[in-house]
């Protein structure tokens, strides 16, 4: 079995480069053979693209946060267009809304939001998307200005009729590790009704530790945990589902299988 990490912030588990590289390899033991590495700003995907050249398993997203609303960096729009020329650049995120920290205001995320949603879909990439607190707002606006690559809800966080007025749009629903939590009924319930092709899963570390490894930080190795309650839930054999979600994660970021 194998297993893709489809969000993983390496740069916030450590600042430092070669535990960075032994996270990934560490993931890399436990059968999560792909990685996509997440940076809230343009600065950290700097830092932290430079530092994982070397692990050809890990593959990178690029874009402004709504966390970073109020400083996105200057030239930032161009520092993107450079930036997914790099090798293994496979997305544009993590962008959205976030109406819980109040990052700045709602108009300058929305505009920020958007932006990058046109510029995905110039650069024909998929997109990651945070939402939090701003459903409604991420909906809608997706309506109207999902790329043609199609995007991601990421850390999947609303409840099941969010998601059957989402299955109209070409978006992906992922799982983090409080899919195993057992007050995550929103959750469960909504795996539930999805088809098998729009789901996928990610770590999300170090946020989201899956229930067995509760009071640890987070980390890529710990993905599996989070799969076989999946399978579990779905009545399904771990093998079976894992060799889905491969080809899912896959499918969606546009890379080979093999």
């Amino acid at each position: 079995m194998q297993y893709f990490d489809t969000h993983a912030h390496i740069g916030l588990i450590y600042d430092d480069p070669i535990e960075q590289l032994i996270v990934t390899q560490e993931a890399r033991q436990a059968s999560v053979s792909r990685i996509v590495s997440i940076c809230n700003s343009l600065h950290d995907f700097v830092k932290v693209y430079e530092n994982l050249k070397s692990a050809n398993h890990v593959y990178h997203a690029v874009g402004v946060s709504p966390s970073e609303v109020q400083n996105p960096g200057k030239n930032w729009v161009q520092t993107i267009e450079q930036s997914v020329r790099l090798p293994r650049v496979v997305a544009i995120g993590e962008i959205g809304l976030d109406y819980f920290r109040k990052f700045g205001d709602k108009k300058s995320q929305i505009e920020l939001f958007i932006t990058q949603l046109e510029l995905a879909a110039k650069l024909d990439l998929p997109v990651i998307i945070h939402n939090r607190e701003a459903g409604q707002d991420v909906l809608e606006i997706l309506r109207d200005r999902l790329p043609p690559k199609g995007g991601v809800l990421h850390c999947y966080s609303e409840d099941a009729v969010y998601a059957e007025k989402a299955l109209d749009l070409n978006l992906y629903f992922s799982f983090a590790g409080n899919l195993t939590y057992r007050n995550a009924r929103n959750l469960h319930e909504t795996v539930r009704i999805l088809p098998l092709d729009r789901i996928l899963i990610e770590s999300e570390s170090p946020f989201m530790v899956p229930a067995e490894y509760r009071g640890k930080r987070n980390m890529p190795k710990y993905l599996p945990s989070t799969a076989r309650f999946l399978a579990d839930m779905l009545e399904m054999d771990d093998e079976e589902l894992a060799t889905i979600l491969w080809e899912n994660s896959n499918r969606f970021f546009g890379l080979p299988t093999a």
